[in-house]
């Protein structure tokens, strides 16, 4: 076995598995010219309302959208602050700051990535109006322990589901409902390597609330009611109708994507099991994981040389996140610390992504398994500290 086969996520493998259908949708779209908001727009925007059994989905055209969108749809307003997780990619907390609000960040759980829903509560002031919760790698957060406090203290509560698009929720009381569809509005991205993905950018909102959609729908087309007439401050932000006809095709497949993705997980979690310096992701009881990335943790230190030992071989990783968001140049002066961020600083020093997508082959994972246990002992050896 070699590396040269070896991919990140293999976006070329999954389309020859559909090539048929997805070649099929693309040329339905060319043949029509509506290249924008075409019938496979509506389609794939019914579709997904049904998939994930919420009244109301708003197609937009980028992840990063979806949240400016959500927070200017619920009206917030500059010097505003919003609460968010430190350990995240930087996209909510910069349409916070783009809107003129304060974002205030909040400690992560070392275990699970996502927000410490115990930290909320200390750093909620006056000025609080929202949460953004960012469902990290395929998992959700603890969402009833959010919900709760948001209705405690009259805060709108945002999804960031771009990465966990497809997973249960759990309530306590044994009902479900898909990671994204629980607060006000959830939002997500349809970026190539997400869990349900294009061809080049996309997005969506979802919620229950008839109001915030048609907010929501107005916004995302320059504020405009009915063409021409504008009744709010909005944008342009369309979901592109060759990317609908794509995600249509996928929509159906999502079932099998998380499969595979989950048995690929599961085959890495029996490998490490016995890698003392590796701590192979949690699950939690109250959420399923669709594996948008498998994020282990290593420990003493040799996170770094065990990447460097990979890439000499050629096999991908990635860190996500190198920096917390308060250690960004360009956030450190207009973000709030809502307390200790610990975890958070050290998480950014352990974490690493290994391959993970749904045409992963076993043998490719022993041989990263195999490497990853050299690179390690490796370490060891050199003392790497």
């Amino acid at each position: 076995m070699s590396a040269e086969r070896i991919q990140m996520v293999d976006l070329h493998g999954q389309y020859l598995r559909l090539k048929g259908e997805i070649d099929a949708a693309m040329q339905s779209v060319i043949d029509s010219c509506a290249f924008i908001n075409g019938n496979q727009v509506k389609s794939f925007t019914f579709h997904l309302a049904d998939y994930l059994n919420v009244p109301f989905v708003v197609p937009c055209g980028n992840g990063t959208d979806a949240l400016q969108i959500a927070l200017m749809a619920l009206e917030l307003k500059p010097g505003d602050e919003v609460i968010l997780p430190a350990f995240t990619y930087v996209a909510a907390v910069e349409v916070v700051v783009m809107l003129g609000m304060t974002p205030v960040l909040v400690d992560v759980s070392s275990e699970t990535f996502n927000i410490n829903t115990s930290k909320i509560e200390s750093a909620i002031s006056d000025k609080t109006k929202a949460i953004i919760v960012v469902h990290l790698f395929g998992q959700t957060c603890d969402m009833e322990s959010v919900m709760a406090l948001a209705k405690e203290y009259h805060l709108y509560v945002i999804e960031d589901n771009a990465q966990s698009m497809g997973a249960d929720y759990k309530y306590s009381d044994g009902r479900k409902k898909k990671a994204g569809t629980i607060a006000d509005i959830g939002t997500t991205s349809f970026f190539p390597s997400k869990p349900l993905a294009c061809y080049g950018d996309g997005g969506a909102l979802y919620t229950s609330d008839e109001s915030l959609a048609e907010k929501s729908r107005m916004i995302a087309n320059h504020g405009q009611q009915t063409k021409y007439h504008h009744k709010l401050i909005g944008c342009n932000s369309r979901l592109d109708t060759l990317q609908a006809a794509i995600l249509d095709v996928k929509l159906k497949y999502m079932a099998d994507f998380i499969e595979a993705r989950t048995r690929a997980a599961e085959f890495y979690d029996w490998a490490f099991s016995d890698f003392e310096e590796l701590l192979v992701p949690m699950r939690v009881p109250y959420s399923t994981h669709v594996f948008h990335q498998y994020t282990v943790r290593i420990r003493s230190g040799k996170r770094d040389f065990v990447q460097r030992y990979l890439k000499e071989l050629g096999i991908p990783s990635m860190i996500y996140y190198p920096l917390p968001v308060q250690a960004q140049e360009a956030y450190k002066k207009v973000t709030r610390e809502g307390g200790d961020l610990t975890e958070s600083v050290r998480l950014c020093k352990e974490v690493l992504s290994l391959p993970m997508h749904t045409e992963l082959a076993e043998s490719e994972q022993q041989y990263i398994v195999e490497k990853i246990k050299e690179a390690l002992q490796a370490a060891s050896e050199h003392g790497e500290k």
